[in-house]
């Protein structure tokens, strides 16, 4: 053999393009997560946090008399009016179940028409004590299973608010808030 004979070079070796392959993967994988990300900020962004056109233009509209204004009105109109508060103490009471004992836990407070009409009757002990006792009346009589309905609770408010106004001796309470309401079973 000679010695002008062309030898075969070693081969590189493959390691260093792996790197690169590896580190390239995780460049792809990171901007797809980027990606995705910026799309659902987007897409909350466009759903939740934007005005729509339409209510922006309802907006404007309410100044100017038009039909946005009067749905305004006639939804002030539902609410009933009133800003005083007669904030009544937690009520634990048993219910009237048959073949089990059951309670409810009731915390409420009784809408009045001024914020002074509610001071001054939270003041009067005997008035918190008989719309107290009035609210227990209703509360015993009550079963677990209607009033944790829709409805009931409903049904349960109204009766609480004739007995508070036949408590009062005349009509001073305009809605009945639920602020706490449990149902043991």
């Amino acid at each position: 053999m000679s010695d002008n004979a062309p030898t075969a070079a070693p081969a590189a070796p493959a390691a260093p393009e792996k790197k690169k392959s590896g580190a390239m993967k995780w460049i792809v994988i990171g901007l797809a997560a980027l990606l995705l990300l910026g799309g659902g900020g987007g897409a909350a962004w466009w759903f939740f946090l934007r005005t729509p056109p339409a209510a922006a233009a309802e907006g404007e509209g309410a100044e100017e008399g038009g039909a946005p204004a009067e749905e305004k009105k006639a939804e002030k109109e539902k609410k009933p009016k009133g800003d005083g508060l007669i904030a009544m103490d937690q009520f634990l009471v048993n219910l009237a179940d048959e073949g089990a004992q059951r309670f409810v836990r009731v915390k409420l407070g009784l809408v009045v028409e001024s914020k002074e009409e509610g001071v001054k009757l939270s003041e009067e002990e005997v008035v918190k004590a008989r719309l107290r006792s009035a609210i227990l009346e209703v509360l015993a009589q009550q079963t677990a299973d209607h009033i944790v309905t829709p409805d009931g609770k409903a049904e349960l408010k109204k009766v609480i608010l004739e007995k508070a106004n036949a408590a009062l001796g005349e009509k001073k309470v305009l809605d009945v808030l639920f602020t706490d309401f449990v149902v043991q079973f």
